[in-house]
């Protein structure tokens, strides 16, 4: 609950922050809370991808983004995520949320998502993130379309994100992926190529 004022407040005030453009750098400056950590006094590794969405909100508000997918009844989904962590923050520390989109693939908008304390790194995100209309997902030609701009293309993802889809992709919602332990490492979930001993 907490989480989801502080997304709201955030709504408010980022509107207040000075613009963006869309593929600009956002900086959101944060204080871990007691909310945030857990026993160890540290912030929780789970609140870090809770932070990145607040870093992409705050993107998507001062860039003018958000109120173009409200208006065309856009829903952010993340697709895939995956995060690494280096230092913690602890409780009551002052960093910042970096965010920038790095890229675009057939499907998915790739962010990378960055906290920083005192000018250091301490833990990175790269999230995969679509939108859904009511017919199901946007392509990426319509969401630039809407927002007036190009699709990007000086920003080439790196090979190791393409990797990374590929071989965590799970199936489609539309399609049957039963639950069963049996299948080691979801192997029968991989492509082809990426199944051992194919």
């Amino acid at each position: 609950m907490h989480l989801l004022l502080r997304t709201l407040l955030l709504l408010i005030t980022s509107r207040k922050r000075s613009k963006l453009h869309l593929l600009d750098e956002s900086s959101l400056p944060l204080r871990a809370l007691a909310t945030d950590i857990d026993i160890a006094m540290i912030v929780n590794n789970g609140m870090y991808l809770s932070f990145c969405d607040l870093g992409r909100f705050d993107l998507m508000v001062r860039s003018g983004a958000w109120d173009i997918m409200r208006k065309n009844g856009w829903t952010p989904v993340v697709q895939a995520e995956t995060i690494t962590f280096r230092k913690s923050v602890r409780l009551h520390q002052k960093f910042s949320l970096e965010t920038k989109i790095i890229g675009v693939d057939e499907k998915c908008i790739y962010f990378e998502q960055r906290v920083v304390s005192d000018g250091e790194l301490y833990v990175r995100a790269f999230i995969a993130t679509r939108l859904l209309g009511k017919s199901g997902p946007v392509s990426n030609n319509e969401i630039f379309a809407a927002m007036g701009e190009e699709i990007p293309t000086d920003r080439e993802l790196p090979e190791f994100l393409h990797l990374w889809r590929e071989q965590t992709a799970l199936p489609s919602a539309r399609k049957p992926a039963p639950h069963s332990w049996a299948d080691s490492h979801l192997g029968k979930f991989l492509p082809a190529p990426l199944r051992s001993g194919d």
